[in-house]
């Protein structure tokens, strides 16, 4: 089943692209038509046979005119161009210019009080004075230090019995007591 739908898929595209080729083949044609139709309008053909030697110089005059007309039509056609693809690039410059100035500001913290933020959100008339300590909850000091008894005594004695297999019991004992 998958391999019939790959097969009619292949075909489909196959398809669409003879279409496609069909399609630019006909674009081709009739781009060749309306410039031969351009041309036939701006450019009939020249029947300099049965002309005289005075009539040829003024068909000369003529064409000579109306190349003239159409090499300053060109030569105006790119003054412009040139003038515009000079604006832009002038403007791709300054852009670029722009770009490479700016440069982000460092922030840095700053310190503001909660008088000083209420008062720029709420405006310099209403003075709000908000006291953020008033609902902490107060701790005494001497609590902190009953509960952990400063040992006064010589460090190194401490470290001395501590050490080796009978200090180790004293630390497994001390830490089993408590919990019977």
């Amino acid at each position: 089943e998958q391999t019939l739908t790959t097969v009619q898929s292949v075909c489909v595209c196959s398809l669409m692209v003879a279409k496609a080729k069909e399609e630019l083949e006909q674009e081709v044609v009739v781009k060749e038509e309306e410039k031969q139709n351009y041309l036939s309008e701006r450019a009939p053909p020249l029947n300099t046979s049965s002309l005289s030697l005075a009539q040829l110089q003024d068909l000369c005059r003529e064409l000579h005119a109306k190349i003239d007309v159409v090499d300053e039509e060109r030569y105006d056609i790119e003054a412009k161009v040139m003038l515009n693809t000079r604006e832009i690039k002038d403007l791709n410059i300054k852009v670029l210019d722009l770009r490479g100035k700016f440069k982000r500001p460092s922030l840095r913290r700053v310190r503001v009080s909660a008088d000083a933020i209420l008062r720029s959100l709420l405006g310099s008339k209403h003075k709000v004075s908000m006291d953020l300590r008033a609902n902490l909850k107060s701790v005494k000091k001497e609590d902190t230090e009953k509960k952990r008894p400063v040992e006064d005594s010589d460090w190194r004695k401490n470290v001395e019995a501590m050490s080796g297999m009978e200090g180790r019991k004293k630390m497994f004992d001390a830490a089993k007591g408590p919990a019977q």
